[in-house]
């Protein structure tokens, strides 16, 4: 059964903003990295699944649920963090998680606790003296605490710190471990990497990928560093793949996903230097479908 799904989802906002006859799915217990530029429609549709937007058309189901016609049945299950977290200022930390837990009748705190120590963070301090990042974390505590089955976070690490972000990784490893369904929503695509187990890509409000991380692992291509001994040799090798390489002096950065046995084999009839070799980003990925390239 599908736990999310999003059907011919379209919401015209005019200028050609908004999202376009948007569909994906998740099934239970996947972790669903979801991933486009600033614009691109990734908080709309978030908005829909939450029920605080009606669309034009399609429709917008959260365990079998039309997410505006039962809003307030669908975000019972949903742990929600949003992009801009509306905050009362004059409200310490801990007094503002205690009114978010009324809010949404959580009687037992105890998670709210463990995840107030996990994170570090005093929650004592009025939250206009907070930093972002303190912020951020009040933000994560009220979105895991009500321990619902199914999560939507929208950046969740803006303004932590590396550490912190660490931190929050681990616990979304562990957050899938219970099963539950995660739809997340970054810009630091070494967190999609290390959490998720799909990709959602959209531009310009449409739909530019679906795949399982592994197939996308499986398609990077690799860049290689490679050192000539001559300038004249770099631009020799170079012939073979201009296509897919750059050059300075005697250094070619090659772009290739043939099997290495074959590179190796042309390289043997150079004096080389040096080598190195690493597979593309997903960032690298990432920028592919948006019309950049990034070296």
């Amino acid at each position: 059964m599908n736990v999310i799904e999003i059907n011919n989802l379209t919401k015209d906002f005019g200028n050609n903003k908004g999202i376009f006859d948007l569909s994906f799915s998740l099934k239970q217990g996947e972790v669903v990295g979801f991933l486009g530029s600033n614009g691109a429609g990734k908080t709309t549709t978030i908005r829909h699944l939450m029920g605080f937007i009606k669309a034009d058309s399609g429709s917008a189901k959260i365990l079998n649920m039309d997410c505006f016609e039962n809003a307030y049945s669908v975000q019972e299950k949903i742990g929600y963090l949003p992009g801009e977290i509306a905050f009362m200022d004059n409200m310490t930390g801990e007094e503002f998680i205690r009114f978010m837990a009324e809010m949404k009748n959580i009687r037992d705190l105890h998670y709210a606790k463990e995840l107030i120590t996990y994170f570090d963070i005093d929650t004592k301090i009025k939250i206009k003296k907070m930093s972002k990042g303190m912020k951020q974390k009040i933000g994560l505590i009220i979105a895991f605490m009500q321990d619902t089955p199914i999560l939507i976070l929208d950046e969740p690490t803006t303004g932590l710190d590396p550490l912190m972000q660490n931190k929050f990784v681990e616990l979304i490893k562990k957050e899938k471990s219970k099963g539950k369904t995660i739809l997340m929503s970054s810009h630091i695509f070494e967190e999609i990497e290390n959490t998720c187990e799909r990709i959602v890509m959209i531009k310009d409000g449409r739909l530019v990928a679906d795949q399982n991380i592994n197939t996308i692992r499986n398609e990077m291509h690799k860049h290689y560093e490679i050192t000539f001994g001559s300038i004249e040799e770099a631009i020799c090798f170079q012939g073979i793949y201009s296509e897919n390489s750059d050059r300075q002096e005697n250094v070619v950065y090659l772009l290739s996903k043939e099997n290495v046995n074959h590179l190796i084999s042309e390289l043997c009839k150079f004096n080389i230097v040096d080598i190195n070799a690493r597979y593309q980003t997903l960032e690298e990925v990432f920028m592919k479908y948006y019309g950049g390239s990034k070296k």
